[in-house]
Formats: C-alpha cells, structure tokens, sequence
C-alpha cells in the first residue's frame, strides 16, 4: 500500500500561480501512474493530469492544458502539479492518486486509482 500527502493547496488571486506537492511512501515501484484529480463542491471528482512514474510521460485534461504542468522526483519520491494562470473555476479540494504497475497514461477515472491522498484545498478569487 502506498501513502500519499499532499500539500501546497491554497488562497489565490486569479491569474496567480500555486504548486501541489505529492509525496509519496510506503510500497516501492518502479511503474506506476501518479494522477491529480480536483473535486468542486457538489461536483464529481475530475481528471487534471496524470504522469508515469518511470518515464515522465503526461497527459492533461483539456481545460488545463497550458496552464498547468505536472512533474515528478524519483529520488524524492514526489510529483508535482505547477499551476499558472488560475481562474475561479480551478476552485476545488485537489487531490492525488496512485495506480501503482502502470505504464501509460492510459487511466483517468477516479475508479482506475487505487491510492489516494487526503487532498488540499485550492481556492482561486476573481
């Protein structure tokens, strides 16, 4: 089992920036798909990003896409979601998920993660 916390959430003006942490322990792997999903209030948790962990390869939803960038550090055992250009509707608890073994980015349902983070709350006011 795997154990994620999550940090870096926060309060933001839009048009600001913030960067989410993820850091990982527990189970060791080599392969495995680390993802951040964000949950509004209300709403149903929603796919942002997903990157592999042995070749960096990612994969954005749409509305994300050039703004946000996620990362990871092997040796720290970290990844992180860089967040630029942040408007209201970014508002939500942002969380992180594990589907240790995986090799694509092929997986971007809540259902297909395994592991996950107890979340950060990021707000964004216009």
């Amino acid at each position: 089992q795997v154990q994620l916390v999550e940090s870096g959430g926060g309060l933001v003006q839009a048009g600001g920036s913030l960067r989410l942490s993820c850091a990982a322990s527990g189970r060791t792997f080599t392969r495995a798909l680390m993802g951040w999903f964000r949950q509004a209030p209300g709403q149903e948790r929603q796919f942002v990003a997903s990157i592999t962990w042995s070749t960096g390869i990612t994969y954005y939803a749409d509305y994300v896409k050039g703004r946000f960038t996620l990362s990871r550090d092997i040796a720290k055992s970290a990844v992180y979601l860089q967040m630029n250009s942040l408007k209201p509707e970014d508002t939500a608890v942002y969380y992180c998920a594990a589907r240790p073994g995986a090799w694509t980015t092929y997986y971007y349902k809540p259902v297909d993660f395994g592991s996950w983070g107890q979340g950060t709350q990021v707000t964004v006011s216009s």
